[in-house]
């Protein structure tokens, strides 16, 4: 859902492109509001994606670029033997839980992105077979892989949600906003 993202201060590179960030994961939050756990959960389409399993992949996923531009672990690792659980709620997680979650990874990715010395430093990529070797990437790279990843999603989620229930984008903007579009 393309909402307005206002104009950054002039020269403020870091706070335009988290503002871009901030914007997709609205689109996510807006999909679940006002569903039921049993709904989130849900797969309407011929995907295998539900909102409560879109919304936990977003996270982790912000939450893993997080810690390599860190150089520490992801808080999750996925293989072969979970990769499975990366888009459905498990072992008590709910849409709450993981919309908490999701909260305290955006704060740390923010300060970490207004607090790193520059965009231009860089990180190395883990040493996996979907990565060159020995490649290194930019803050601002990876400040633009999440905003291209949670838009992607951001869609999945527009669509999801009105498969569910018939609630367009818009119309949870409204609901976030407390008014109408009619």
């Amino acid at each position: 859902m393309v909402t307005h993202v206002p104009a950054e201060a002039k020269g403020d590179e870091r706070g335009a492109l988290l503002a871009f960030l901030a914007e997709q994961r609205g689109g996510i939050r807006r999909s679940v509001l006002g569903l039921t756990e049993e709904q989130a959960a849900e797969r309407p389409t011929a995907s295998e994606l539900s909102l409560g399993g879109l919304l936990k992949h977003v996270a982790e996923v912000e939450q893993g670029w997080l810690a390599r531009a860190q150089g520490v672990p992801p808080a999750v690792r996925r293989d072969e033997s979970n990769w499975h659980e990366c888009f459905v709620l498990v072992d008590g997680e709910t849409v709450a839980s993981q919309l908490a979650h999701w909260g305290e990874v955006a704060a740390a990715t923010e300060a970490y992105v207004r607090a790193v010395p520059s965009l231009d430093d860089t990180f190395p990529l883990p040493n996996e077979p979907w990565f060159p070797p020995d490649a290194r990437v930019s803050i601002r790279w990876m400040v633009l892989h999440l905003i291209r990843e949670t838009a992607r999603h951001a869609g999945h989620a527009d669509i999801i949600r009105e498969s569910l229930d018939g609630a367009s984008a818009w119309d949870l903007v409204a609901k976030e906003q407390g008014s109408s579009w009619g």
